[in-house]
Order: C-alpha cells, then structure tokens, then sequence
C-alpha cells in the first residue's frame, strides 16, 4: 500500500513533541518528498494542504518492536493488511512481525517474504524478526547471519521461550559477531507449565493455576548472565515482574547489553482485572499484581524500560469464548496503544516526554531504525493526537480481524487524529 507520492503539506500550531532531541515547542511543520523538510513558528501555507492542528499533539510515529499477525497462515486472526490498518489507526508507524508465523520465518527466504508482502500490502513499515531456532522448536539454531542479509531486525522464539541454557548460550555466541539483536520471552517453562494466571491469592480463589512471579525472575538472570558472558545484546521481551526489572537494571548498571520491553496492558492492568474469568485479560505473561504494574511503570521514569509494547496477539472468538483456562492468551493491542499510555500520563504517573520515548525514539535506536525523531530530512512518520479526547473502547469496532482486548468497554482519554508514513497520510480519523 506504501509507494505513493505524498503532496507537500504544511501542519500548522501543532505541539511539538520529539523526546529524541527535547524539543517541546508550538510549530509549523512543513513536509515535503515523504521527508520533514523544515520547521518555523509561522510558515507559509501557500500553495501547500494546510492541516491546522491547533491544540493537538505532533510527534513521531510509534515503533512497536513485536507484532504477533496471522500471515501466512492463519489469515482469519489477522493480515498483514489488517494489523497495518489497526496500527495506522494507533498511531503505530512501524512494526516488527514475530516469526511465530505458518511457515516458521525461519529463513533468508520468509525474511523476503514477509517484507515484500508488507511493501504491497500494509499502510506503515513492516519489518520481519526471524526465528532464532529452526521452527522455534528450541532445538537447531536457524540461519540468523543469512536473515539478518536478508532484513530480519531481530531474532526470537517469539512466545516461545528457549528453556535450554546451552543452545542460548550457543545463539548469544553465534550472534554475538555480527551484532545480531537477540530476544527471548522470559518464562522458565517447568514453572509455567501448568499456570493460565499470576500465582498468589486471587488465583488461588479463582481455582486457577498460577504462574509464579520466580518463574520470570529465573529466565531472565539466566539470560543476563549470558549474555554478560557473550557480550551478545539481548532484549528480554515482555517483563511483567518488579523482581526481573530489578535483574535488567542491575546489569544495566554493570554495562550489560541487556534491554527490556513492557506491554502496554502489564502497565495499565494488574490481575484483579481477570475479575470473573474474563478471558480478554488472559495474557502472556499473565497479569501480575499491582506492586508490579507500579514498579513497571516506574521503569519507564528511571530508564529501565527500553520500549513499551503493544503485545498484539489477534485470537479469534472461539479462542476466547471458553472457561479461562482453556482459552488462549492474547490481546490485540496496537490499536489502542497510545490511548493506554495516555492513560498513564493523565494519571500523574508518567511524564507525557518519558512514554513518548519509550514508544518512539527508544526502540528505534534499540533496532538500528532512523525513525522515531522529528528532524529536518528524516522521514515523515507521525502521530498526530489529541490527548485529551474522552472516548469508549468498543471491541467491535477496532480495525484487527480479532477482538480481543481486555479494554472493551474502557472509558479513554486520548486518540490518534492523524498517521503519516513518509509524508503520506494513511488514517484519518472521522468526526
């Protein structure tokens, strides 16, 4: 769907947010040849589409670093076609594809393909992360040094974490040499093996089997530790534990290549939202408690977090419509990602500044991307917000081909107005 040329536009009285550089100013931005081509204070408009945007926000597109779709080979639950829709529509103007996919994207080949397909077919930037292991089975590495030739930005078992410290240990070697980004869910699997929610109290009255907060806490030292061993740079995906945070920041302290990512729904939910065995709510990771969801989002002030996440999992009605420990995890996520995390800084509980940089500017870096900074000749992809804007999340009428999100019926505050993906406007939305 990319490829079209954009029309010179000129934004007009737009707040200015670019957490890459600071600037936090009232401006007019002029964009040109899909690029920002300059900013002033009062621009002329002539000849030029003029967007006013007074009284709203402008600031870079957001960078999702893992976006589980159902393409190929589970096109029901979601399309690359589908997922870019829903992310144009949150403001989401890059996004990385786990290779959880049928085929594996476990090859140079898949690599091509999914970008290709991206290109012709979705409304942002499309961007495969490959296998780590051969069809995420845990066992084989895959060809990380050929995909990473090919485009895959980083390499992974997706949901799947890697439970043998040798072959980890093996990837981390392996990759280490051609600075290869390596991520691995933290979930020591023995522990887990039985449990569809945070072990403690709450499941034990819901009669459900719990997940320990240990189970997290175990994986990702281990994965610290090698890669502290390796050098290797390592991003533990989806933290949801106060304890493993405190891992990351002590071996950030240490200089330890270690980064971590945190789902938008571990920052504004906590376990008590599974309420009545509401299965929109289970996740993986599960829900943890609120002590947890508070020292998540204190790792955004403190720098700990590297990139909040939507955790975009699409799981079909039939998934879902079953007794909680027999349905799937997973919540669909990009589009309301930016209105979760405005939810956070209308609660006094994080800078507007600080959750922009870890949706933007952070995890582009983290990904070797030029996105994620509004400067002059860099590609016009932007949010366009209004963060003020009161709104009622009806699962019904989000873009993704599924559902499932534990935000239906959520009173919001904050809404994308406005995606442009190099210069190009790709979603507007209605009065």
């Amino acid at each position: 769907m990319k490829g079209a040329k954009a029309d010179p536009v000129i934004i007009t009285g737009a707040r200015v947010m670019d957490p890459a550089s600071g600037r936090d100013e009232i401006l007019d931005v002029r964009l040109k040849d899909g690029r920002i081509d300059k900013f002033g204070a009062s621009l002329s408009a002539e000849g030029l589409k003029c967007i006013d945007a007074t009284g709203l926000i402008l600031a870079p597109g957001l960078v999702d670093v893992l976006v589980k779709t159902g393409e190929p080979g589970a096109e029901a639950r979601e399309t690359l076609r589908s997922a870019g829709n829903a992310a144009a529509a949150g403001g989401v103007t890059t996004l990385v594809v786990s290779p959880q996919t049928d085929p594996v994207i476990d090859d140079p080949a898949m690599v091509d393909f999914i970008k290709r397909r991206g290109r012709k077919r979705a409304a942002v930037h499309i961007l495969p992360a490959g296998g780590l292991t051969r069809r995420l089975k845990g066992e084989l590495l895959a060809e990380v040094g050929l995909m990473k030739e090919a485009g895959a930005v980083l390499f992974t078992n997706g949901d799947c974490p890697i439970g043998n410290a040798a072959i980890m240990r093996n990837a981390l070697t392996y990759a280490g040499g051609m600075d290869a980004l390596i991520s691995n869910r933290p979930i020591e699997p023995d522990l887990s093996a039985n449990g569809v929610m945070n072990a403690g109290d709450f499941a034990s009255r819901l009669g459900l089997g719990g997940i320990p907060a240990i189970a997290e806490r175990i994986m990702v030292e281990r994965d610290v530790a090698l890669a502290e061993a390796s050098g290797t740079r390592v991003l533990i995906d989806q933290l949801s534990t106060g304890a493993a945070l405190d891992v990351v920041r002590q071996a950030k302290a240490r200089g330890v290549k270690v980064y971590c990512s945190v789902s938008i729904h571990h920052l504004t939910l906590n376990e008590l939202d599974v309420g009545d065995y509401r299965t929109f709510a289970r996740l993986s990771p599960p829900l943890r408690t609120e002590k947890d969801r508070l020292a998540m989002v204190a790792g955004i002030s403190d720098g700990t977090i590297d990139a909040v996440v939507s955790g975009h999992d699409p799981r079909p009605a039939e998934e879902k419509r079953l007794p909680f420990s027999e349905s799937s995890p997973g919540a669909v996520g990009l589009e309301t990602l930016l209105s979760g995390a405005l939810s956070l800084v209308h609660n006094g509980e994080v800078s507007l500044k600080d959750m922009l940089y870890v949706l933007s500017a952070s995890p582009a870096r983290l990904l070797g991307l030029g996105c994620g900074q509004l400067e002059v000749g860099c590609a016009a992809d932007l949010v366009l917000f209004d963060r003020d804007k009161p709104w009622v999340c009806d699962a019904n009428k989000l873009r993704s081909k599924s559902k499932n999100t534990p935000y239906d019926g959520r009173r919001m505050q904050g809404r994308v107005v406005m995606t442009f993906v190099d210069g190009l406007c790709v979603f507007k939305r209605q009065p």
